[in-house]
C-alpha cells in the first residue's frame, strides 16, 4: 500500500532536509574547485600520475579516512571534511513504509507507541481520529499502513508522515502531520460505480456453495437465502439440479476493482418444474420490498428459520425425550444446530422485550412484532451490540450469537413463535404481511418486470423446461 497514492501532502517541511543536503552538495563541489585554483603547488598542467593522485585524494576524503596522502593545504581538506561531514549528518533522514496487523487486545494507543510514537503524540492521534472515525472499533486482523521518516543510524522515528485505516472497502482514515507537527484526518472515499452483475447455475451439493462456485460473493447469496427465506425451506425443498438466477448490482472502482454488492435486481429458484421469481421494487417514498410478477408481496411476517444459511434441525416442535432430564415432554421451539458464534437474525421487524440470561434458555431474547405475534430466542451465546429491551429492530438484523448457554447439550439456538400468547411451529406459519402494488406503484412495477425479462431473455430461456413452457 503506498501512502502517497491516498494522500498529497505539503512536501515542504518534508524536503526541506534534501534541499539543504542539496545546497552544501554544491558547495563541497565548489570548494573542492577553489581549493584547487588556490593551490600553489599544482601547475596549470596535470600529468595523468597526478591525475590518479587527485582521485586517490578524493576517494579517501568520501570514505572519511582521517590521514589521506595528499598535496593539498591541510586548511582545504579540513574545509572539505567539514562540509563532508555536515551532509552525511543531513541524509540519516529515510522514508520507510510499515504495515501493522492489528492483534488480540490491541488498542489504537498501543499499536502507535510499539511503531515507536511517544504517548503524547499517540494520545494527540486518538482524539483527532475520534472525530472521524472511532478507535474502538479496531479489530484482530485488520491492517494500518504507516509511512514515517526515520534516523537511519539510530532508528528513532522522526516523523509520522501518514497512517492508513480502512474501516470498510472502499473507505479510508487518513491521519497526516503538517509543517507545524499537528496532526490532521481526512476520510477518503473511492468514486465506485455501479454495475449490473447476473448468474445461473444448476444446484449441486447445497445452494451457498453451487452460486459462489458461478461467481456470486458470499453476502449476495445470504442476501439472495433471506429474500426467499420466508417461502422456501431450504433443507427439504432444494434438490440437486434445480436451478438458480439472479441479476445484482456490484459496486466497483473506476479501475474496475470490485469493492461491494449492492441490491438484488431479481432472484429466481427453479425447483423441478416450479419457478419462484422475486423483483425488487422501491417506491417514490424509498419503501423496498420484493414482489411475483403480479406484484403481489412474497413476504412472510416471520422467518421459519433466524439464520442466515440451511442450518440442520437438530430438535422439532413438538413432543420429545428431552436430552438432559430424559423425560418426554413438548418442545415449544425449534432447535438449530450451528457453530458457535453463528449470528441469530431478528425473525421480523419488531421490538426487543426482552434480552437477558433466562435460566434454562441462557441467553435469551424476546422480541414483539405486532399485536399477534412475537419471537424468542435461546440458548445464545451473547447479544449483538446494542440489543436491549425497548430497541426496535429490523427483520434480518442480528440480534446474538449461537452458543450453549443454559439447559444445552451443544452450541444451537433455540426459536420459538409466539402467536396471541400460544406457542407455535415456526415451520407451518404462514402468516403474510405487506400490501399488493396497485396503482401507478403497479404499472412502473410492471415495466419494470417487463425491462429485466427482456434484457435477461437468453438466461430467462435456457432455464425454462418444456412443462413450464406449455403453462
Amino acid at each position: 500500500m503506498n501512502w502517497k497514492d491516498y494522500l498529497k501532502f505539503d512536501l515542504k517541511q518534508k524536503n526541506k532536509h534534501k534541499v539543504i543536503t542539496l545546497g552544501y552538495a554544491v558547495a563541497i563541489i565548489f570548494a573542492f574547485v577553489l581549493s584547487l585554483t588556490n593551490n600553489n603547488y599544482v601547475e596549470a598542467s596535470v600529468s595523468k600520475s597526478e591525475r590518479l593522485d587527485y582521485q586517490l585524494i578524493e576517494n579517501n576524503i568520501a570514505e572519511n579516512l582521517s590521514d589521506p596522502e595528499s598535496v593539498y593545504p591541510s586548511a582545504s581538506i579540513d574545509n572539505i571534511n567539514g562540509l563532508f561531514s555536515m551532509v552525511s549528518s543531513l541524509v540519516r533522514e529515510k522514508d520507510v513504509q510499515k504495515n501493522i496487523e492489528v492483534q488480540k487486545g490491541d488498542t489504537l494507543i498501543s499499536v502507535l507507541t510499539d511503531l515507536g510514537l511517544d504517548r503524547d503524540a499517540a494520545n494527540d492521534i486518538y482524539y483527532k481520529l475520534k472525530e472521524h472515525y472511532d478507535p474502538r472499533d479496531l479489530k484482530a486482523g485488520q491492517e494500518l499502513s504507516a509511512n514515517l521518516t526515520i534516523d537511519t543510524q539510530t532508528d528513532d522515528i522522526l516523523r509520522l508522515n501518514a497512517l492508513v485505516i480502512e474501516p470498510e472497502i472502499g473507505e479510508r482514515v487518513v491521519v497526516s502531520q503538517n509543517e507545524t507537527g499537528e496532526y490532521l484526518v481526512e476520510k477518503i472515499k473511492d468514486e465506485l460505480i455501479t454495475e449490473i452483475s447476473n448468474a445461473t447455475g444448476t444446484i449441486e451439493g447445497n445452494l451457498s456453495t453451487s452460486m459462489q462456485k458461478h461467481g456470486v460473493p458470499l453476502r449476495v447469496v445470504n442476501k439472495f437465502i433471506q429474500i426467499f427465506a420466508y417461502s422456501v425451506d431450504f433443507r427439504r425443498d432444494l434438490r440437486k439440479g434445480d436451478k438458480f438466477e439472479i441479476i445484482y448490482e456490484n459496486q466497483v472502482t473506476t479501475n474496475g476493482e470490485s469493492v461491494k454488492s449492492g441490491d438484488i435486481v431479481y432472484a429466481g429458484l427453479i425447483l423441478r418444474n416450479n419457478r419462484i421469481s422475486l423483483y425488487r421494487y422501491e417506491d417514490k417514498k424509498g419503501n423496498a420490498d420484493y414482489y411475483n410478477e403480479t406484484g403481489r408481496p412474497m413476504k412472510k411476517i416471520l422467518y421459519k428459520m433466524p439464520l442466515n444459511y440451511a442450518a440442520r434441525i437438530s430438535s422439532p416442535f413438538g413432543k420429545r425425550r428431552h436430552p438432559i432430564l430424559k423425560d418426554i415432554r413438548i418442545h415449544w421451539g425449534v432447535d438449530y444446530a450451528a457453530p458457535t458464534g453463528t449470528p441469530v437474525l431478528a425473525g421480523g421487524d419488531g421490538v426487543v422485550q426482552v434480552a437477558k440470561y433466562n435460566g434454562a434458555y441462557g441467553n435469551y431474547v424476546k422480541i414483539r412484532h405486532n399485536s399477534e405475534f412475537a419471537t424468542a430466542y435461546g440458548h445464545m451465546k451473547g447479544f449483538a451490540k446494542g440489543i436491549r429491551p425497548g430497541v426496535r429492530v429490523k427483520q434480518g438484523q442480528v440480534i446474538g450469537y449461537v452458543g450453549s448457554t443454559g439447559r444445552a447439550t451443544g452450541p444451537h439456538v433455540h426459536y420459538e413463535v409466539v402467536h396471541n400468547g400460544r406457542r407455535v411451529n415456526p415451520r407451518t406459519i404462514k402468516a403474510s404481511t405487506g400490501e399488493n402494488l396497485k396503482g401507478q406503484n403497479l404499472k412502473n412495477f410492471k415495466v419494470q418486470v417487463a425491462n429485466i425479462k427482456k434484457s435477461y431473455q437468453n438466461m430467462f430461456a435456457q432455464n425454462e423446461s418444456p412443462k413450464m413452457a406449455q403453462k
